[in-house]
């Protein structure tokens, strides 16, 4: 269920539990202390989310990462999307699936499905460059339950997708050297954990805003060992994402925090992850530069080697953290 917007009429007894009144505004949110913060769904709008809601175990122990569903896109099917059954030969066959081509693998966050824009966005921009397999997984039972309950189920997605993804290559063809997984917010722990099932053999695993409430040293969060190159993209670290260094190469745009450039709602600065990758996809025009430390980036006052942050190559590699400056406005 999702976490509707209630506030009129409450009276908080204290700052800590407060409940913040304009919709999106997260200036009141202090990391490990706020009790209350607003979320986007996967169409950008703002929900208020209680950090101390209780689990929903009738959701999270329902079959859990087995009600994942994997639709693939391919140019011979841009818009209309095909089924891949875990376990079913056929719905492969049948499909447009083929063993020889890269293949994407994208995964949305909190109160999100596959048409929400994370997924309709890099899906588009990876055709547009590109011959190849996009899988986007849809995760939307759980993940439109509360946070909280979402959030203790990403490991159980995960496994499930990670599992699928072996079944996938074992039995129909496919290349972990040409496997690129994807996911946004809760989403990059999924792909996280689902790299490490297949024991790291991705090629290029891709965290954009990797969630941060509830994941701050959670040894379940995206790691560099969930691939070969495992990347993290951060636009709103210390509150919707993390800020801490957690991939081989940790990117932070403008500084990696609220508010990103162009961005008028908080909110905003964690879904700005998915436009700046779907952009770079397109044009590769992101020029990070390396920071000698955290600070560095957070001031974006960094000079060492370049490194493009995003676009689609599966023979990217790179390591340390990186900052860079990019517009207000689409393509950024």
């Amino acid at each position: 269920m999702k976490v509707l917007v209630a506030l009129a009429g409450f009276i908080a007894l204290c700052s800590c539990s407060a409940i913040p009144q304009v919709p999106g505004d997260n200036s009141h949110y202090v990391e490990g202390v706020s009790r209350f913060i607003w979320m986007p769904d996967g169409d950008g709008v703002p929900h208020l989310v209680d950090l101390e809601e209780p689990v929903d175990h009738s959701v999270l122990n329902s079959r859990n990462g087995a009600n994942n569903q994997y639709f693939l896109f391919t140019r011979q099917n841009a818009n209309s999307p095909q089924i891949i059954i875990n376990g079913d030969v056929n719905s492969v066959k049948n499909s447009n699936y083929r063993a020889n081509r890269p293949t994407k693998v994208i995964v949305h966050g909190w109160n999100s499905d596959r048409n929400s824009k994370v997924n309709t966005e890099i899906t588009s921009a990876f055709l547009a460059v590109e011959d190849v397999n996009v899988i986007v997984v849809e995760w939307r039972r759980l993940a439109n339950s509360n946070y909280i309950s979402a959030s203790n189920g990403v490991p159980g997605i995960g496994q499930f997708l990670g599992d699928f993804l072996i079944w996938l290559f074992n039995t129909n063809g496919g290349n972990w050297n040409q496997l690129h997984l994807i996911g946004f917010s809760l989403g990059a722990h999924v792909v996280g954990n689902a790299g490490r099932v297949a024991g790291g053999r991705p090629a290029r695993v891709t965290g954009l805003d990797p969630a941060g409430p509830r994941w701050g040293g959670n040894n379940q969060a995206l790691n560099s060992n969930s691939g070969q190159y495992v990347e993290a993209i951060h636009t709103d670290g210390g509150i919707l994402g993390i800020f801490d260094q957690i991939a081989d190469a940790d990117f932070y745009p403008n500084g990696g925090r609220n508010r990103q450039p162009g961005c008028w709602i908080s909110t905003c600065s964690h879904s700005r992850a998915y436009e700046l990758f779907a952009s770079s996809v397109h044009t590769n025009h992101f020029v990070a530069r390396k920071c000698n430390d955290i600070n560095e980036a957070r001031n974006n006052k960094c000079s060492g080697e370049s490194l493009h942050m995003g676009n689609h190559n599966l023979n990217k590699r790179g390591i340390g953290i990186y900052g860079l400056t990019t517009g207000r406005y689409w393509p950024f």
